[in-house]
């Protein structure tokens, strides 16, 4: 075989094993998951949750209480907004740290689209925290809010799912609904000891059925 072929079959080779490397890359790359976000992450500025412009329902007024008999929770609620870096902010070290909090730039409970509660698992310090069982919630299972003007709302849990923080389904929480909707969100699964926070996240879908 002469030397100009045997070269032009070396190239052909490596042309060959770059191409599949391209692939494999391309398949991967495809797979990859999102950006990691923390237990309840918003989206991103150009997609943030707003309210709409003609809510269904009663006139705003925040949450003021969250009772869930099947899991043992009777909390005042707060309020959490947004961190610098546009991840969700949870209750801080301190007097508010294990009740439940509302994510003021969710509509207010019994308004069209999805009002969302948030509330930490537990804690080092003191164990449990009010949605340590939050996860044992299942269809048709009830959520109580009271809100500030008195008004109570009552809601029937649809679905309980788990996620991985990488892939939090942020469309499913925090976009619009055809009716008034409730998801309360904690952390879950395994703890990861190196990054000091659960690796999954816990959220609880829930519709209005009585506003008295």
């Amino acid at each position: 075989m002469s030397r100009r072929r045997v070269v032009l079959l070396v190239l052909a080779a490596l042309l060959a094993v770059v191409g599949v490397a391209a692939v494999v890359l391309g398949v991967v790359s495809q797979q990859r998951a999102p950006a990691e976000q923390d237990a309840g992450a918003p989206p991103t500025s150009s997609a943030a949750p707003t309210t709409p412009t003609a809510p269904a329902g009663p006139p705003p007024s925040p949450p003021a209480r969250i009772v869930v008999g099947k899991i043992g929770v009777d909390s005042a609620v707060g309020s959490v907004g947004l961190n610098p870096d546009r991840t969700m902010e949870v209750p801080a070290k301190g007097p508010q740290y294990d009740l439940a909090a509302w994510y003021r730039y969710s509509v207010t409970p019994g308004q069209q689209g999805p009002s969302v509660i948030i509330g930490h698992i537990d804690s080092v310090e003191n164990g449990p925290s009010v949605f340590f069982r939050l996860g044992a919630l299942a269809p048709g299972d009830t959520v109580e809010v009271t809100r500030a003007d008195g008004r109570v709302v009552t809601f029937a849990v649809y679905a309980t799912r788990s996620f991985a923080k990488d892939a939090f389904p942020t469309d499913d929480v925090y976009s619009g609904t055809v009716g008034p909707e409730l998801r309360l969100i904690t952390c879950s699964g395994s703890f990861d000891e190196a990054a000091r926070s659960y690796r999954d996240n816990t959220v609880v879908f829930a519709r209005e059925i009585s506003l008295r």
